[in-house]
């Protein structure tokens, strides 16, 4: 007899099927109560049913291997080497296929280590949901979650399962991830008719969804992929969205398709039309043309992200996928609120300052009394889960604790949760010997229009308070013997009690964080909810400079057109009493000024500027859904920490260009030089094995470049991709590298008088070392070594190549390589080459980067497809996914 089977509970049903059915059945059903599950029950049911997860993170070797090997050109060229090895050329085929085995194994392991490295990263970004288990309200992680848990939803949360409610308190969800639906739909826990359609199932909160107002708690019927929005979300095409850093990778790529290809074409013509013979032909022009494709730029940029990764992580930033790392670091406007960054954001409760009969303790009771955590469980010391930091503060003082008795005197009736668009919480409560009460508490502004009269005493220490930049929550009451459930339409004829007045001071470090910023060439402005005279206080405090009119309030925006708004971001520093709408349209604003923007925020009324910015940025301990539509998340508030990841961003991509520049000049002229000889030569001026043989060491020694240091010059400001300014660098100084390869050409033939074994190999000697040896002088714009410094890996990668090329012809490999030993006078001659093209690189620098005018930057559309893949990351795991059948469970 199976005892585990009833604990494990039926199969999990669907959400149109749970939403017609009474909560009790639906309870019963699934074998779950209204107290949750036991923790031993979740744990057999998450054994049986797996996690809740419509994508796994893991890293796997198979499709890091295909995107190695589907490159078109590599297959021809194998299937060139094929046709070669059938013909009798042997030791050439085998030669090539060793060649590009290496090389695909080179890129192999430093892709899959960069996978790696994204899963590790992945496993530290946490989202969890609060659930009853053994009766107790728990955060446990998202993908912990099984059907028949209790779930609590508040502001802010997206809803972690297909969930059937059973309780709500004016719970309202943005339901646009699945339905398309923009307003917010009204739920409550009436069941629907049988056949209702998705987008009207009022009686369930859905998986992916936001909670836009209210709260609620309901059981969790569907998870993972059988839930709705794991059906759409496991139906996307695994190909992760560009970045503006992909973009500019592909176009890059797409430049040098084009170069090689139509090189390798004039090439393989001119050598047939020369008589030469067809297979050596075709296996040359593919190897010139695997020669100027960047082969290894894919590993380049995945270690580069990989090692930039860990220093974030490090540093306490984390990015939700690596190609985003680039994109920090090309930001130069920051939104940001004065919460945690410019402040301390640890809230403290100074003190009550009571309006007209009440005293201070009345005032705070009130305050105590209107609050969405359950009054008796906070006052008795349990805090409760995900509470927000205002009543969290209100509750830690011991004043607070002084009012247990009083406060165990009231019985709360009904309540209405805090929304961005009221600003206010109220709840109805009743005393012992008094009537029903209605308590509201929030911004001044808004709770002050809602009273019948306001003393002007009132206003006045309440503009003091604003001025010493203080926080400030007022508190209201009324007599409310006719309500059972207050609503918005009940916040009015109220009496002001107080004010509660809190302190939250400004970092110590913020203002050197703030300079650190401006001197990395990014403008920082403050987007706030709060009053604009304690955002200008804490700027003034920090030496924030306020620019032209300083503060705009969202009343201000109201009454401008987009063009104003424009023109007003320039002038403006603090923008303060705004609504999410607000944040989101002053984003979008300033990024059709072709800035990069980026946004930090942690609250729900930040979601929607989040996903407006280039690069939305939040915080560990942030909403879900401000985590959500995040790209970089921080470990800690702060600016300095901000600072830290955009220098990183900067540092990657500016390596990132070193092999670029690298590939386009000394690589692509090299290529470009073989085109050349191959028409005056009556042999192969290196064959397809050296050639490709050249560009696995040359491009060997390039991975050492993500360890290269950074000028300071090029981390004082963002850098973009620029097609243009790669193709001018490239017809720049490709040629001067082609000429120094025609000057080898002349010394071979003409004073060492040179046969085809030895042209190939003094030609082979001194490419790998003129294209190798360039970095040394690309990689920075100043004086190589005297001013700027290689790091000690890239040196000695640089030097180790150069002599392993010059060796290679002494060596027993060189006859299987097609090589023969160099007179001395080779070596002499090589030197002088050396420095020269170095010193002639050097000059063309000089001209290449004078001062030219820049155009002014271009708008970039905004990337509104990106919500629901961001979404269904959120439900991802590196554990093995499950499918449901009928027969039981098998892995996905």
């Amino acid at each position: 007899m199976n005892t585990a089977a009833p604990s494990r509970g039926p199969a999990p049903q669907g959400i149109l099927a749970a939403a017609a059915l009474a909560e009790d059945e639906v309870l019963a059903r699934l074998a779950s109560s209204r107290q949750g599950l036991s923790a031993a029950v979740a744990a057999d049911r998450l054994v049986r049913w797996g996690p809740n997860a419509v994508a796994s993170h893991r890293a796997r070797a198979l499709p890091v291997l295909w995107r190695q090997l589907r490159s078109p050109l590599l297959a021809l060229l194998l299937a060139a080497a094929a046709v070669s090895y059938a013909v009798g050329e042997r030791s050439d085929a085998v030669i090539i296929g060793v060649i590009v085995a290496l090389s695909v194994g080179l890129g192999f392991v430093n892709e899959y280590r960069a996978e790696k490295a994204a899963e590790s990263l992945h496993g530290q970004i946490r989202h969890q949901a609060v659930v009853l288990r053994d009766g107790d309200a728990t955060a446990v992680d998202v993908t912990a979650l099984v059907p028949g848990d209790v779930v609590q939803l508040r502001l802010g949360d997206i809803v972690p399962a297909d969930v059937r409610l059973l309780e709500v308190s004016a719970l309202e969800c943005g339901e646009s991830v699945l339905t398309g639906e923009s307003l917010p739909v009204l739920k409550d826990k009436a069941p629907v008719a049988a056949g209702t359609a998705l987008a009207d199932l009022s009686s369930c909160a859905l998986m992916g969804t936001v909670v836009h107002a209210g709260s609620a708690r309901g059981v969790v019927v569907a998870t993972g992929a059988a839930a709705e929005f794991g059906r759409i979300a496991a139906g996307l095409s695994g190909h992760q969205l560009e970045t503006e850093f992909q973009r500019g990778l592909r176009r890059f790529s797409m430049l040098l398709v084009y170069v090689a290809g139509s090189l390798t074409a004039s090439i393989f013509v001119i050598n047939v039309v020369l008589h030469k013979p067809l297979i050596d032909a075709l296996l040359f022009s593919l190897a010139i043309a695997v020669g100027i494709t960047p082969q290894l730029l894919p590993a380049v940029v995945s270690t580069s992200l990989a090692a930039g990764s860990r220093r974030m992580s490090q540093q306490k930033v984390l990015v939700k996928r690596l190609v985003c790392i680039e994109d920090l670091g090309d930001v130069d406007v920051l939104f940001t609120d004065k919460t945690g960054t410019l402040t301390q954001g640890r809230v403290e409760f100074t003190r009550a300052l009571p309006a007209g009969g009440q005293s201070p303790e009345q005032v705070l009771r009130w305050g105590l009394l209107c609050t969405e955590a359950d009054a008796g469980a906070v006052g008795a010391g349990s805090r409760a889960v995900g509470g927000n930091p205002l009543d969290a503060a209100l509750w830690a003082t011991p004043a607070a604790r002084s009012q247990q008795a009083a406060l165990a005197a009231y019985q709360r009736l009904g309540a209405l949760p805090f929304d961005h668009e009221r600003r206010m919480i109220s709840t109805l409560v009743r005393g012992r010997t008094g009537g029903a009460v209605l308590v509201t508490k929030g911004a001044p502004e808004s709770v002050l229009e809602r009273c019948a009269d306001v003393p002007g005493a009132a206003r006045a220490m309440l503009d003091a308070e604003f001025a010493a930049g203080n926080r400030v929550v007022a508190v209201a009451t009324r007599p409310a013997q006719d309500l059972t459930q207050p609503t918005a339409g009940d916040e009015h004829d109220l009496e002001l009690a107080g004010l509660l007045v809190f302190l939250d001071p400004p970092k110590p470090d913020a203002a050197a964080a703030l300079l650190r910023l401006a001197a990395l060439g990014i403008t920082v402005k403050i987007v706030t909810g709060d009053n604009p005279a304690v955002a200008v206080k804490v700027c003034q405090e920090l030496a924030l400079e306020l620019t032209g009119t300083g503060t705009l309030t969202g009343t201000d925006l109201d009454a401008m057109n987009d063009t104003e708004l424009v023109e007003a971001i320039a002038r403006t520093t603090v923008f303060a009493r705004v609504s999410p709408e607000h944040k989101a349209r002053i984003v979008r604003a300033q990024r059709t000024t072709g800035h990069d923007v980026a946004f930090l925020g942690d609250g729900v009324n930040d979601a929607l500027a989040l996903h407006a910015a280039d690069v939305g940025i939040s915080v560990d301990s942030a909403t879900d859904v401000a985590k959500d539509a995040a790209d970089v998340i921080l470990l800690e508030k702060d600016l300095d920490v901000l600072a830290d990841g955009v220098v990183g961003g900067r540092r990657i991509f500016a390596n990132t260009i070193k092999y670029v520049l690298m590939g386009t000049s000394s690589n692509f002229g090299n290529m470009f030089s073989a085109a050349g000889a191959s028409l005056f030569l009556s042999f192969l001026p290196m064959l397809p094995s050296q050639i490709l043989l050249n560009n696995l060491l040359y491009d060997t020694s390039q991975l050492a470049i993500p360890t290269d240091h950074v000028d300071e010059a090029q981390l004082r400001r963002p850098s973009h991709w620029d097609i243009a300014f790669i193709r001018r660098f490239m017809l720049c100084f490709g040629p001067v590298s082609s000429l120094f390869d025609f000057a080898t050409f002349g010394a071979m033939l003409w004073i060492f008088h040179s046969g085809a074994t030895q042209f190939r190999t003094g030609w082979f000697v001194e490419s790998l070392a003129t294209q190798t040896l360039v970095i040394f002088a690309i990689r920075t714009r100043r004086i190589p070594f005297w001013r700027s410094r290689p790091s000690l890996p890239l040196a000695l990668a640089a030097c180790g190549v150069v002599a392993v090329g010059a060796l290679l012809p002494s060596t027993p490999l060189a006859h299987t390589l097609g090589f023969q030993p160099l007179p001395p006078g080779f070596f002499a001659a090589l030197a002088a080459m050396v420095v020269g093209y170095l010193a002639l690189i050097e000059l063309g620098k000089r001209l290449f980067y004078r001062p030219r005018p820049t155009p002014d930057a271009a708008p970039r559309p905004h990337r509104n497809h990106r919500l629901l893949r961001r979404r269904a990351a959120r439900f991802s795991t590196a554990r093995p996914l499950h499918a449901v059948t009928d027969g039981g469970t098998k892995h996905v």
